[in-house]
């Protein structure tokens, strides 16, 4: 049996379910399930809350669900994380955690849930990755490039998600998406998240292309090998859809521009890349070019630009819920200023392009 991860708690209080009933659900459900089960809840999951299972017999799982409360529309739809991950696992290489079922019965433990394999590895949360030595770095920033290069070269209409989401002008629907999302949790008024509202939809590149998206692409969102330095899994599929690969890369590279301090735990501004022992941004996204087959990567400026709106945007509801106490991590509520702080990078972005 693989140990139990480090980042576990008790279910926290306004995630309690019933574990009888779940228990229930699964011997019906998830082929080679033994009862009883034991339940954790892992820290952070700033959406969708998430849960460790112990069975009986020692094997483990992973629970996503839909958290409580009253949700922004279109939000938290655990029935495409499950649609996306299955498909992948059944007809790719791209690595992702086996799923076993999907329940969509409120009745249940609440809200809709799905159930997965645990991947045994290491979550580097920290991007900084502390006590990885550089040459492992390199390797692993070489393995989450790659990643995303499968992820994008995925013919989505072989493996069925043809109807995952709509072809074409992904950007400028995002861009509304997110424009309504923000309005609806806002709490202050926040002037560069006005003035990109009305920038970036009169800004899109030319060019339109459609891939899988898994729309929160970053290191800390997959799972490391526990010794080797290589991506196993690809977690936290609630933004995927069919969009423009290059917002994905967009939003994969914002790190090269937190600095130290910038929301958890900083990014990469300020380093000595080559002594850090990851590649610079050109060189990340010349391997990426390479990947998908591209000559460079222009624009890229304006989907830096974009993904930092957007991630406000998500950040701007995080702290919303947990004002109203419907968020599933405790941290929530310290994320107000960073809708802020990202909003204004964005702006000071747009401002050197001019």
């Amino acid at each position: 049996m693989s140990e139990l991860p480090d980042n576990l708690t008790p279910v926290r209080a306004n995630h309690v379910f019933d574990e009888a009933r779940l228990a229930d659900h699964m011997k019906t459900h998830v082929d080679g399930y033994r009862g009883p089960a034991r339940v954790l809840q892992f820290e952070g999951g700033q959406s969708n809350p998430t849960f460790h299972i112990t069975d009986g017999g020692g094997r483990m799982y992973v629970l996503r669900k839909k958290p409580p409360g009253k949700l922004l529309p279109s939000a938290h739809q655990v029935d495409r994380e499950y649609r996306v991950i299955k498909a992948l696992s059944d007809h790719t290489d791209v690595p992702v955690p086996k799923p076993y079922a999907l329940c969509q019965d409120d009745g249940v433990i609440g809200t809709a849930f799905y159930i997965m394999e645990f991947t045994p590895g290491r979550v580097l949360a920290d991007p900084r990755m502390p006590g990885v030595p550089p040459a492992d770095r390199a390797k692993i920033f070489d393995s989450m490039n790659d990643v995303l290069a499968r992820i994008h070269n995925v013919d989505y209409r072989a493996v069925g998600l043809g109807d995952f989401g709509r072809e074409g002008q992904y950007i400028q629907r995002q861009i509304a998406r997110w424009s309504s999302q923000y309005d609806l949790a806002r709490t202050e008024h926040i002037e560069a998240m006005e003035k990109l509202k009305q920038w970036l939809p009169a800004n899109i590149p030319p060019g339109d292309e459609t891939r899988i998206n898994h729309g929160d692409y970053r290191l800390g969102n997959t799972i490391v090998h526990p010794t080797e330095p290589r991506i196993v899994a690809v977690l936290d599929w609630e933004l995927s859809t069919l969009g423009h690969p290059l917002a994905d890369l967009g939003y994969n590279c914002m790190m090269y521009h937190f600095g130290e301090g910038f929301g958890a735990s900083g990014g990469y501004a300020g380093l000595d890349l080559k002594a850090f022992g990851i590649p610079d941004e050109p060189e990340y996204l010349a391997a990426y070019a390479r990947r998908t087959g591209r000559k460079d990567v222009p624009f890229f400026d304006f989907y830096l630009a974009f993904s930092l709106f957007r991630l406000a945007a998500i950040v701007q509801g995080v702290y919303k819920r947990g004002l109203d106490g419907n968020a599933s991590s405790e941290t929530a509520t310290k994320y107000g200023n960073r809708a802020t702080a990202m909003a204004d990078m964005a702006w000071s972005m747009v401002e050197k392009r001019a």
